[in-house]
């Protein structure tokens, strides 16, 4: 039972260290294979006319970066 405990105290340490490693890197989380633009598409919905839904919420995410205050340049 003792070497379970360490054994599992041991990966418990690793996984803190990783997440504290990146909480303060602030990142955001990517790929290691470089996702779906290595196969040349651009978009998960590589379609040429998206569906009222989906233009709906491109149409209001355009709205809010176009309303952010981009506070590096103040």
């Amino acid at each position: 039972m003792a070497i379970f405990l360490v054994t599992f105290g041991f990966f418990l340490l690793i996984v803190v260290a990783m997440a504290v490693g990146y909480i303060f890197q602030q990142k955001s989380l990517a790929g290691s294979c470089g996702g779906l633009s290595t196969i040349g598409i651009d978009k998960a919905c590589n379609c040429d006319n998206p569906c009222e839904k989906r233009q709906e919420r491109e149409r209001k995410e355009a709205l809010q970066e176009s309303q952010k205050i981009d506070i590096k340049n103040l």
